[in-house]
């Protein structure tokens, strides 16, 4: 195991047995679960300490490992190693595991037998990783399911309501990582939740949802269109209030980034192919079933500060939403040379390619039996008393709402129909939503895309409008 004469001295997985004491044991974490306390049964008032974690010192054979305490020893041991990390524990002791009961709510593991390190007893080392021989290293990319034992998100989504509920494997590719957010729950208690969306072959968008600090801190360091998992044992369910299918990692998920599987090596040519046809953009909000509720947005901006943000934030990848009291100042939709309304494929809503007829996530050489439907799609510039936001992206479902119409019913208008609205919309004084992404190939350094647009109340904007200045 380690690169000494002294990795003799470690015991193998595969060998331990409850009788077994003073063992020396050396493993790659490939779990952890976030610190909990309870109220201590034999010490009424206080509380004592638990988490657990999972080691693996071989591609058959991993365990899981619990520890309890006092509040201070069992958060400074959780703060002290995280997944990835190699561990050397000493003196554990060694229980047979309950194996219908236990497994319910931890890592399902091939092992009979259980670890758990005592306060007083038991030792956790952190073993850096130029000690540790390459072999152990490996295995955090290795799942611990059988590779080809995973649902396909299209698979999950046309599945529905039959897998709400169900403990499945996933194999995806990342799109994107949201914000890390705190909440307090009714009873006071302090929460955080962030939600990753995944996509692969078959599903351009599906979102999978974190709710504790390890699993949040694993995800972080993922690179999204680059970073492929594979989720064993992540809950999927219905959620009606987005009426769409969710994956959420749960004390029972193990995730095993970048997994060196055939399945996993053809899913990474996938997004690195999409990656260079571009298509991994966040082209349209509603059609990547992208569940921001707008009113939840408060951040108020001028068009300057959100260029002087563009500016603060280069290089960074994580998206903001704001609210931005302007005008719409160019809107091209009359006109010969007015293009703003695109094809999308049905099945993805991704932008067809026009000169192949074909679709960019799909790769469907023939769309025959994916129906195509027409979708607004254009840039708008907006502008307020700081200056004007170019190119910002109106499309869906918001332009039907922001234009009153929909798309067939703009088609059938005439020119002048068209001019009309154009000039009822435009130098409108508009309360306006944007989704921002920081961009350096886009113009002022941000992709702009429209969730909302609707006419401001001149009151509300006056007492709203941050910066200097009048509408």
């Amino acid at each position: 195991m380690a690169n000494s004469s002294a990795s003799k001295a470690f015991t193998a997985l595969s060998s331990l047995h409850p009788s077994m004491a003073n063992v020396k044991i050396i493993g790659i974490v490939i779990g952890k679960t976030d610190v909990k306390g309870f109220p201590d049964r034999k010490n009424i008032g206080s509380e004592r300490y638990t988490f657990n974690f999972t080691i693996r010192d071989s591609p058959s054979h991993f365990v899981n490992v619990t520890s309890w305490g006092n509040e201070d020893h069992i958060k400074s041991l959780s703060g002290s190693f995280r997944v990835g990390e190699c561990v050397i524990i000493e003196n554990p002791l060694i229980q047979r595991k309950d194996m219908e009961r236990e497994e319910r709510f931890i890592p399902t593991t091939p092992s009979e037998c259980k670890l758990l390190l005592s306060e007083n007893h038991s030792t956790l080392k952190v073993c850096p990783d130029y000690e540790v021989d390459s072999k152990l290293l490996c295995l955090v990319h290795l799942p611990v399911k059988e590779s080809r034992d995973y649902y396909a998100l299209g698979d999950i989504v046309a599945n529905g309501h039959t897998l709400d509920g169900r403990i499945v494997n996933v194999l995806a590719a990342v799109r994107s990582i949201g914000e890390k957010k705190h909440f307090t729950t009714s009873d006071r208690r302090k929460g955080q939740r962030c939600e990753v969306r995944l996509f692969d072959e078959t599903e351009s968008s599906f979102p999978l949802a974190c709710w504790d600090n390890e699993s949040i801190l694993l995800v972080q360091s993922w690179i999204p269109g680059e970073t492929v998992i594979f989720a064993a044992d992540v809950r999927i369910s219905f959620d009606k209030f987005r009426n769409c299918m969710t994956a959420t990692i749960i004390s029972k998920t193990i995730i095993t980034t970048n997994p060196d599987t055939p399945e996993a090596n053809i899913l990474l040519k996938f997004i690195k192919g999409n990656k260079e046809a571009n298509v991994l953009d966040d082209e349209i909000d509603s059609y990547l079933r992208d569940s921001i509720n707008v009113s939840a947005v408060v951040d108020v901006y001028t068009v300057e500060q959100l260029k002087a943000k563009a500016l603060q934030g280069e290089g960074k990848a994580e998206p903001f939403c704001g609210l931005l009291y302007a005008y719409i100042s160019t809107l091209n939709i009359d006109g010969e040379s007015a293009k703003v309304v695109r094809h999308r494929c049905s099945a993805c809503g991704y932008i067809v390619n026009e000169a192949s007829n074909t679709c960019p996530t799909c790769h469907k050489d023939s769309l025959g039996c994916r129906p195509l439907f027409a979708s607004f799609d254009m840039l708008v510039d907006l502008t307020d008393h700081t200056g004007t936001l170019q190119s910002c992206g109106l499309s869906g479902s918001v332009a039907e709402e922001t234009f009153g119409c929909t798309v067939n019913e703009f088609l059938a208008m005439t020119d002048e129909q068209k001019t009309s609205l154009k000039w009822k919309l435009l130098l409108e004084r508009s309360k306006i939503y944007l989704k921002c992404v920081f961009s350096p190939r886009a113009r002022a350094g941000l992709r702009v895309s429209i969730l909302s647009c609707v006419p401001a109340d001149p009151a509300e904007a006056s007492r709203n409008l941050p910066g200097q200045g009048r509408f």
